[in-house]
């Protein structure tokens, strides 16, 4: 599986004097990656979607690499955006296939710091361009990272900018990117958030098969929920079947909040989940449709690959 992909927005990547530079000290630092030239892939603008979607699925970190034209990404990647962010992958009723991966903009700017700003000449801060990208992240259930970016990254031979002082900012702007991605893999902090977004897409769908919980699940592990304590694995066994029928599929568990404490050797998470879903008629919510409001409260501990299991977890309706 490839932890990290960079998606390479350059037009003509071999002509680059920093985007080829920032690439190639990424595949010097990180060992895991892959990077996708779109210059080079699709010169057609013909996007393979089915591809993309699949590159995409196979990481944790998702990095769009591009030098900022025009306020935004250039031509090919925003083709790009369009086609692979398609509905029910990136977004609509089973649109969770991103969802918790971590999603950073990586870019060169020409300009000066000091005109991006409203006495400047153009008027607006970077962030404040990136506000349509950072919202197609924040769509797809991505975790959006502070992007990274540097100024004065244009050289004109004889005219404007050193050749040696752009790529030496472009090597640095790797470092940094590099640090980020890293500490993104491997934090704690970032494991679990990671895992939260993926236990509750999978609840969402409420598969037959209850194996990928029950395989985060601690042997003695202890659920307090609105209907009672559940302990082991069979009972959250118990717990989920009751759960299937009542709940149908295709709900939403929309996290709105998520803090990670470290506990000892362990870790409490604190969670503050929106519950929107249909219940069965034959139920005992007969069915009515829910918008519930919820506190959860997890132990849990990460072991030496990162793999997280679940020790106590409880769940407290909010009451207005």
């Amino acid at each position: 599986m490839s932890q990290v992909l960079v998606i390479s927005g350059h037009p003509d990547l071999d002509g680059s004097y920093t985007n080829s530079v920032i690439i190639d000290e990424l595949a010097q630092r990180i060992s895991n990656i892959e990077v996708r030239r779109l210059d080079r892939l699709y010169p057609d603008y013909q996007i393979d979607v089915a591809a993309e979607q699949q590159a995409m699925l196979d990481a944790d970190v998702i990095v769009l690499q591009f030098p900022f034209y025009w306020y935004s990404v250039p031509a090919l990647m925003k083709k790009w955006v369009d086609d692979v962010f398609s509905f029910n992958f990136a977004y609509g009723p089973e649109g969770d296939k991103l969802k918790g991966k971590d999603f950073i903009l990586s870019f060169t700017v020409g300009g000066p710091a000091e005109s991006y700003q409203p006495l400047g000449y153009n008027h607006f801060t970077i962030e404040q361009m990136l506000r349509p990208l950072e919202q197609t992240a924040y769509l797809a259930g991505m975790n959006y990272r502070s992007p990274v970016y540097t100024h004065r990254m244009v050289y004109i031979p004889n005219v404007y900018n050193e050749l040696d002082e752009v790529q030496g900012r472009a090597k640095d702007h790797a470092a940094r990117l590099s640090a980020q991605i890293e500490q993104y893999l491997t934090a704690p902090e970032s494991r679990i958030q990671r895992f939260v977004s993926q236990w509750f897409a999978r609840f969402d769908i409420l598969p037959e098969d209850s194996s990928a919980f029950t395989e985060r699940l601690a042997s003695d592990s202890v659920m307090s929920m609105p209907e009672g304590e559940f302990v082991g694995l069979e009972g959250f066994r118990d717990w989920y079947t009751q759960a299937r029928a009542t709940f149908k599929p295709d709900c939403q568990h929309i996290i709105e909040q998520v803090e990670v404490k470290p506990e000892g050797d362990k870790f409490k998470v604190e969670l503050r989940i929106r519950l929107i879903a249909d219940t069965y008629s034959d139920s005992a919510l007969k069915g009515e449709s829910l918008n519930l409001l919820v506190n959860e409260e997890w132990q849990l501990s990460l072991d030496e690959q990162g793999e997280v299991t679940i020790h106590t977890y409880k769940v407290d309706p909010v009451v207005s």
